[in-house]
């Protein structure tokens, strides 16, 4: 198994993200608990032309960060948790911010479709979405927050296909056979730039997938990214 295939699942209870050494809070204060949570989930990018760093924070919000002046990931664009702190915030355009930290998630792009070998070839293990502010669709990417069975011996892959209409993709997961143990909770990010461009429209991307109780689907709002 390519190990850029594979997703690690966090454990219920360690969602709090890792501070990197280069990373500094504005302060230390300890006793300051919002600082050790995400408040925003964005897309890492460079600027074409200059490789600037920035943060799109949704389709129309751009945060640009005085304190990191190089692509952390050496320019390659994923989705993340972040937490900021705005230095100067204005009612529209770019805004400056300082990141006390990232956190990346997995992110890729969606799978080849295999038509009816899907099933055998991605999986049909099951799994839950997990509905809150970061199981979302936004500048072009699907991301889910998800809970399944997971025993901390195998790794788990998720892979998303595109169904049958247009605006329809299929979540597949692949537990490698781990499907025993404690519900734990995991998150991942999809690019969706294989689906019909949706002209500046916006319309019902359904996303469906194999839960505990059967087949699921949910519905939510996209519009191709410009």
């Amino acid at each position: 198994m390519n190990k850029k295939n594979q997703l690690k699942l966090w454990m219920m209870g360690l969602f709090l993200a890792i501070v990197a050494p280069t990373l500094q809070s504005c302060d230390d204060d300890d006793d300051d608990y919002g600082r050790y949570m995400p408040n925003a989930l964005v897309t890492l990018k460079t600027q074409e032309g200059d490789d600037a760093f920035y943060l799109q924070l949704d389709d129309k919000t751009t945060l640009w960060p005085s304190n990191i002046k190089q692509h952390p990931y050496k320019g390659k664009e994923v989705r993340a948790l972040v937490n900021f702190t705005y230095e100067k915030q204005v009612n529209e355009g770019p805004q400056s911010v300082f990141v006390n930290w990232i956190d990346t998630i997995r992110t890729k792009p969606m799978a080849i479709d295999m038509g009816e070998e899907n099933d055998n070839t991605y999986g049909t293990d099951p799994l839950e979405l997990v509905k809150d502010w970061v199981t979302v669709v936004e500048d072009g990417y699907l991301t889910i927050r998800f809970r399944t069975l997971y025993t901390g011996n195998n790794v788990h892959v998720l892979n998303l296909v595109k169904g049958e209409k247009d605006y329809e993709v299929i979540l597949h997961h692949d537990a490698q056979g781990d499907t025993q143990g404690y519900m734990s909770v995991g998150m991942i990010a999809f690019r969706l730039d294989k689906l019909p461009d949706t002209e500046g429209e916006t319309v019902d991307l359904t996303v469906k997938w194999n839960s505990f109780s059967g087949e699921k689907s949910t519905t939510f709002k996209y519009c191709t990214r410009k």
